[in-house]
């Protein structure tokens, strides 16, 4: 399992959630936004944390689902939030990603 990633790694975002669709998808909208205005070209994708990618190595999911998605993709680096808006974690992914410093499992 994954600790932690190096920002220069980071091309892609796996934005999971339970199903998919729904609530998370105005967090995919929130973060693509911040991303853009922080002038970083990331690549955000919205996924249900059942299928998400093996080869994912950045994955933000919802705190209830932290455990489930680290199994499905045993090497991502898993960061978990509370709120699917407006949540501190947002900030700080897209701070770290700024400013080329590791992004830490949490």
């Amino acid at each position: 399992m994954a600790q932690s990633i190096a920002a220069a790694d980071v091309s892609t975002i796996v934005f999971a959630c339970e199903a998919g669709i729904g609530s998370s998808f105005m967090g995919v909208t929130a973060l693509k936004k911040k991303l853009k205005q922080a002038n970083l070209s990331i690549s955000v994708v919205h996924k249900s944390v059942r299928s998400l990618p093996t080869d994912a190595k950045l994955v933000l999911v919802h705190k209830g689902l932290a455990d489930f998605a680290r199994k499905q993709a045993p090497n991502a680096v898993v960061i978990a939030f509370s709120q699917f808006l407006n949540d501190p974690v947002f900030d700080q992914v897209v701070q770290s990603l700024q400013d080329g410093t590791d992004l830490v499992e949490a």
